[in-house]
């Protein structure tokens, strides 16, 4: 029988998610399996909450990854905050925004939105008008919608909220590992993240921290957590404490790469992590405008780790991505909602953000466009 696994071809991940990936992550998800409930697996366990707490900007006891992608930590987030009938306001530029509102909507919350262009960040002006006319009992938004490659002013929108009753929920799924993240500064209660974007970990774990406020509206809910895998009231007591609790069989292997991935971030520093996304960024840009290429976003609220790239009216974008595919093995993302077939999303995330794939691309680029 073939072995379909030995012939995936080695891609450069240049797209929306996954990134990526160091030989030490792949060295370290290759090691032994041992049992969730092993000493050895809890001492990992505790070293990974203290570099998420790092990489976080946190102090909060509740850190962890959850077992599921990015989805599961917005989910788990809603989840274990909202009630039937809770008001919530959710900031919408972009896809990630509207998935919010899709999960709180299910949830049976009262949802109100603000919703902008799909490639301008939010305006605090009109958030500080909204929330001064009502009480929400959560505020939430994307920090880096992926969607668009636009980064929300999160801190300005956290210094609105902070003070009132409202918590504040923070989508970083695509900005955690790749630009300052500083939960406990923005006064975030709530943030989650995937490990698959600038932590250069495979997908299939999602970090999230709860603050003490958001802890403590967690456990005085009137109702039971409606969904029992992601219901931290029970995973916490896995995670923390001298006399772990079983909940579930914990995704050991994914563990051993996430907590290699975060040592790798803090190793190199953060400072220095976030300045080689940056400078990747410039290049990657600097060589789009030399292509007569346009950015979607305004420079000032570019992500650097996403770039949404404008396509040609002359040219088919599909065409391109599967010429980059099929002639050089790179990966970029297409447009979403109403951006697509009109945009380009380029990945510059964790791992992949290096001088030598930027002008790797540019090259395939410019010979897949004929320029």
């Amino acid at each position: 029988m073939t072995d379909l696994v030995e012939q995936v071809p080695e891609i450069l991940l240049m797209g929306p998610g996954p990134s990526c990936v160091p030989d030490q992550v792949y060295k370290a998800l290759s090691q032994k399996t041992i049992g969730h409930m092993d000493p050895a697996f809890l001492r990992i366990m505790d070293e990974i909450k203290g570099l998420l707490q790092t990489v976080m900007g946190t102090e909060n006891r509740l850190t962890l990854p959850l077992s599921g992608t990015g989805s599961a930590g917005m989910e788990a987030a809603f989840v274990n905050l909202v009630e039937r009938g809770d008001p919530v306001l959710i900031l919408i530029n972009g896809v990630f925004g509207k998935r919010m509102q899709d999960v709180a909507s299910r949830l049976g919350a009262e949802v109100d939105t603000l919703e902008f262009d799909w490639g301008s960040p939010v305006d605090p002006g009109e958030v500080k008008k909204k929330i001064g006319s009502k009480s929400y009992k959560i505020v939430a938004v994307v920090h880096a919608e992926t969607s668009t490659g636009v980064c929300n002013p999160v801190r300005e929108i956290g210094e609105l909220v902070r003070g009132g009753d409202s918590l504040y929920l923070v989508d970083a799924v695509t900005s955690l590992g790749g630009m300052p993240v500083q939960m406990d500064e923005w006064g975030a209660d709530a943030l989650y993240s995937g490990s698959q974007k600038c932590l250069s970990c495979p997908p299939g774990l999602a970090p999230v921290s709860f603050s003490d406020r958001a802890v403590e509206t967690l456990r005085s809910r009137k109702s039971k957590v409606p969904n029992w895998y992601l219901d931290l009231t029970m995973i916490i007591a896995y995670w923390e404490g001298a006399k772990r609790v079983y909940h579930h069989t914990a995704p050991i292997n994914m563990l051993y790469g996430l907590y290699e991935a975060l040592r790798l971030l803090v190793d190199e520093g953060l400072e220095s992590v976030y300045g080689r996304h940056r400078a990747g960024h410039e290049r990657l840009v600097a060589g789009l405008e030399d292509m007569g290429l346009e950015m979607l976003a305004e420079k000032k609220n570019r992500l650097p780790m996403l770039n949404a790239v404008r396509c040609p009216d002359d040219v088919d974008e599909a065409e391109v991505r599967r010429r980059l595919r099929q002639d050089h093995l790179i990966e970029i993302g297409a447009g979403l909602g109403p951006l697509a077939g009109k945009i380009w999303r380029v990945g510059l995330m964790g791992h992949t953000a290096r001088t030598e794939n930027v002008d790797r691309f540019l090259d395939a680029l410019r010979r897949s466009l004929g320029r």
